[in-house]
């Protein structure tokens, strides 16, 4: 450990012993610390984009509107009931709970409408398309408010009203003058909040950069002895104590000496072992909502044809790369939607090659590719059904087959990625393609393949996808297949797009869902992305300290458990 964890480690131990010790006296101030893999680069709710900004505002910012942990339906948060729709109007009515800043000023309607015409007005990344179809916003009262919409849009529900709402008291004068400025959403964007004002379960006490981050327990917050969701809430802790890890050695030698209550970091399979033998530390294991994939350049040869991607599809033997490159810690996927977001997922699908031994997943895929044209000097499969080592496959035309490269990842960014696609790279090898993995910076392979459209095949993935099925529209609409759009493979498909466009207009969730499940299946069929895997979640918490995490997908560190999390019984400590 160098010097300068030392001090940080130092800091924040005499930081905890001194809070410690002063409430021990009164024997109910209670210290939930918790580790980080990252500081948090910002406070502001707009510019926030990392992972570890956005763990610390969704316990200050909240949103109307939140996931049930079991059954991911949206419970009212900010709300007090699900909003009624009127379909004459094309609008939406939500009321507000009685609820309070953390500076203790009411929260009302104008707060509501005042987010959404910022984010309107300064076009917000990652907001702005799920406010851009709002006509207006009315406040007939108080605790009323009244969205417009120009046209059905179903993202309104998921999107829209999952947005985190901010004071207008707090951000008012400061977006005035922003728009005054030359870049209205630069100015937006970078300001610095030092104390920001929300309505969540813990406000901000103390950051100091490079050592701690501090939250204190809003004595405002709305939730605090009441049951949503069927769960009581807290919180229940008095502080929490962010401290940041450079290392996975340092974070998880800090869990095991109890310097830090949980470790709200995804854990290597390497240390697993270890930690699942002490009985002070517990695991948790979730799935993560993730799409990692394989896709294809379907604008030029060889990959513009359907049959060579599902020969592709039989060779890829998902089973091992979750039990050997994941170390059993994911699962394997199917649909480009993960299977836990169950509403929303098509489970009717093929599996390509799945259950199959090597074989005969390659006579299927030598089947497939027979039947399409394709032919060899040597065969994978001779004329009496037997493997042997394939040589020069050839294009239905006649020509050799190209050589062609499988970006990845490189392996310090990450492994899976990297090692997945070496591994693809001979299975395919085995049909007589010349195939090649090639790792590349991560930025680097974003502008060949998003910028440039100049690339073969790659294996990239999507971390944490929305809970709303839009997405699936977004990466294959033809509309996106331009530089820097979604639909990188270039997919074209005039039924899908038929399909993805009444999906975000279509208003009864009954009906999208039967949309959306004819678009997997479109996306099955003719394979611009074969889905790969998905890791899982696995994070440890001390048994010992506190008890009462909420697990949902996406794992522990959720809103939930933060209002839930006690510490154990004297007995139990």
């Amino acid at each position: 450990m160098d010097g300068r964890n030392c001090w940080r480690r130092g800091v924040l131990l005499l930081l905890t012993a001194v809070m410690l010790t002063a409430c021990h006296e009164k024997n109910t101030h209670h210290v939930l610390n918790i580790g980080l893999a990252e500081e948090p680069r910002t406070l502001n709710v707009w510019l926030a984009s990392d992972a570890n900004s956005r763990k610390v505002l969704s316990l200050i910012y909240q949103p109307l509107y939140v996931y049930d942990p079991d059954t991911l339906d949206l419970v009212p948060w900010l709300a007090e009931s699900m909003p009624v729709y009127d379909a004459q109007t094309l609008s939406y009515s939500v009321t507000l709970r009685e609820a309070r800043w953390s500076d203790d000023t009411p929260f009302t309607s104008r707060d509501v409408a005042f987010t959404g015409s910022l984010i309107q007005s300064f076009k917000v990344p990652r907001y702005a398309s799920d406010w851009d179809f709002i006509k207006r916003i009315e406040t007939p009262d108080s605790r009323t408010v009244r969205f417009y919409l120009k046209q059905p849009m179903a993202a309104f529900l998921t999107g829209t009203l999952s947005t985190p709402i901010v004071q207008e008291k707090e951000w008012a004068d400061f977006a005035e003058k922003a728009q005054t400025t030359e870049k209205p959403l630069t100015a937006l964007v970078n300001h610095r909040m030092q104390h920001p004002v929300g309505t969540g379960p813990f406000t901000l006490e103390q950051w100091r950069r490079g050592a701690f981050l501090h939250l204190k327990r809003n004595p405002h917050f709305f939730g605090i002895g009441k049951t949503i969701g069927g769960r009581t809430l807290g919180p229940f802790v008095d502080d929490l104590v962010y401290t940041v890890f450079g290392t996975s050695d340092v974070a998880i030698l800090a869990l095991i000496k109890g310097d830090i209550d949980m470790l709200w970091w995804p854990i290597q399979p390497g240390y697993m072992a270890d930690l699942s033998r002490r009985k002070e530390i517990r695991l948790f294991t979730n799935e993560k909502s993730a799409l990692y994939f394989m896709g294809f350049n379907l604008r030029r040869p060889p990959f513009n044809d359907m049959a060579l991607r599902r020969a592709v599809a039989y060779m890829i033997d998902k089973k091992f790369i979750v039990s050997r490159i994941l170390q059993g810690q994911g699962t394997k996927m199917f649909s480009v939607v993960p299977e836990e977001n169950r509403f929303w997922c098509c489970t009717d699908l093929p599996r390509y090659g799945d259950g199959m031994s090597r074989e005969n997943r390659l006579k299927a895929a030598y089947q497939v590719l027979v039947d399409a044209g394709y032919s060899w000097a040597v065969p994978p499969v001779d004329a009496a059904g037997n493997l042997q080592a394939a040589r020069e496959i050839r294009l239905p035309g006649g020509q050799p087959m190209k050589r062609f490269t499988i970006l990845t990842p490189p392996a310090d960014y990450d492994p899976h990625r990297a090692t997945s696609g070496l591994m693809i790279q001979e299975w395919l090898r085995e049909l007589g393609m010349p195939a090649y993995a090639r790792p590349m910076a991560f930025s680097s392979m974003l502008e060949q393949i998003k910028g440039h459209h100049d690339f073969d095949a790659f294996i990239l993935g999507y971390g944490h996808l929305g809970l709303d099925p839009d997405y699936v529209r977004n990466l294959f609409h033809s509309a996106n297949d331009k530089s820097r759009g979604w639909n990188m493979s270039g997919y074209r498909n005039s039924a899908f797009d038929e399909m993805a466009d009444r999906s975000i207009s279509e208003m009864d969730p009954v009906k999208r869902q039967a949309l959306v499940m004819e678009m997997q299946k479109l996306i099955a069929r003719d394979l611009p992305y074969i889905p790969l895997y998905k890791p899982s979640v696995v994070e440890a918490v001390r048994r010992d300290r506190f008890e009462g995490w909420v697990e949902m997908l996406e794992g522990i560190g959720n809103i939930w458990s933060m209002c839930q999390v006690k510490p154990v019984s004297s007995d139990g400590a």
